[in-house]
């Protein structure tokens, strides 16, 4: 599996430049502090629901907002993550013999 980039790096990289806005710019237009929208920016914490769900309404369901997408994305790029610090040792769950 590919490294899937974290998404807080799609809007550092592609969409604040796109739009011309700063980070304090973009946090504003957000609700959020700048300093949680730089931890984000800079992968130093995940997309929440409630950040999706500002993302949503900040650029619209037309232009990539989709709360789900990103938080596919976020989900995806934690999967990878947890991958490749390796799987953890389990068990297989036994079925249960039938009565």
């Amino acid at each position: 599996m590919h490294n899937p980039p974290h998404p807080g790096e799609t809007i550092r990289d592609d969409i604040l430049p796109a739009l011309g806005l700063t980070v304090t710019d973009a946090a504003v237009q957000l609700g959020v502090t700048r300093a949680a929208l730089s931890r984000v920016l800079n992968a130093r914490a995940g997309i929440s629901p409630e950040m999706a769900l500002r993302i949503e309404g900040w650029l619209g369901l037309d232009n990539g907002g989709r709360a789900d997408v990103w938080i596919a994305q976020q989900a995806a790029y934690d999967l990878w993550k947890a991958r490749s610090a390796g799987a953890p040792t389990v068990q297989r769950a036994r079925l249960a013999p039938s009565a």
